[in-house]
């Protein structure tokens, strides 16, 4: 019986090596000192048994029992583990137009500058390649303009992985237009407040938590571009400072291990 309990009451987080809102949760809940167990569901076939048991497909998950949370908001983590505690309010919805345009144009340029060797090289502990985490920045973006448009936002969309024949020319000229298209819905939108709710895998959510979450997590995956360039041994052409990136809550470290 007080095994039950204990299980019952042990907080669970489910994640996968490279993953932005998994390390970040996970940092969160450290800060907060709170206790948890950590479940790679990319590399322990048992944990992501666990993950589909409880309803869920995506990460990251924090789960009490057979009760979870999607961690994609730090809020639903508040409410949901009842914390004593406030996420710091997001930067206004043009500041974060402006980061994310800067992100967007950095990482064309270091998509370009990988070579043909390692462009298509799993990267570490997760089956990601340079290739996929570029395009995967512009596909981040791509989405939350969608969403803009009352697309629903999917969580199957972060899976996409370019076309085999796409050269890292061809990703960045692609990832150049998403920019041009996320300008020209900043130029043309009628709410700057971004008040609006729009739909999204894990609830109805304001265009401006939205855009919050876009903005920092194409920041994220770009400073991974970053080191993976930097661990094969090339110098990041004009790498992204901490003034690019300021005001964007963003985990303290760049890749889980």
């Amino acid at each position: 019986m007080e095994a039950e309990v204990a299980q019952a009451t042990r907080i669970r987080v489910f994640w996968q090596p490279g993953c932005s809102s998994c390390l970040r949760t996970k940092e969160f809940l450290t800060r907060q000192g709170i206790e948890y167990e950590s479940i790679d569901v990319h590399n322990d076939p048992e944990g992501r048994a666990a993950l589909l048991a409880l309803g869920a497909r995506s990460v990251p998950v924090v789960a009490l029992g057979q009760k979870y949370t999607f961690c994609q908001s730090i809020n639903d983590v508040i409410r949901f583990l009842d914390l004593k505690t406030t996420a710091a309010p997001p930067l206004p919805p043009e500041q974060l137009v402006a980061k994310l345009a800067h992100v967007l144009e950095s990482n064309a340029r270091y998509a370009r500058q990988f070579g043909l060797e390692h462009f298509r090289k799993p990267f570490r502990n997760r089956n990601r390649t340079p290739a996929g985490l570029t395009f995967h920045v512009f596909r981040v973006a791509e989405m939350g303009v969608q969403a803009a448009h009352q697309i629903e936002l999917r969580f199957e969309g972060f899976d996409d992985v370019p076309p085999d024949n796409w050269t890292a020319e061809d990703i960045a000229r692609w990832g150049e237009s998403v920019r041009v298209e996320l300008l020209k819905w900043w130029e043309q939108e009628t709410d700057r407040t971004l008040a609006y709710d729009v739909p999204t895998y894990y609830g109805r959510r304001s265009m401006h938590e939205v855009l919050e979450r876009t903005a920092w997590h194409s920041a994220q995956h770009t400073r991974q571009v970053m080191l993976m360039l930097e661990s094969g041994g090339v110098t990041v052409d004009r790498p992204l400072s901490a003034d690019d990136l300021g005001g964007l809550p963003l985990p303290d470290e760049v890749w889980d291990r």
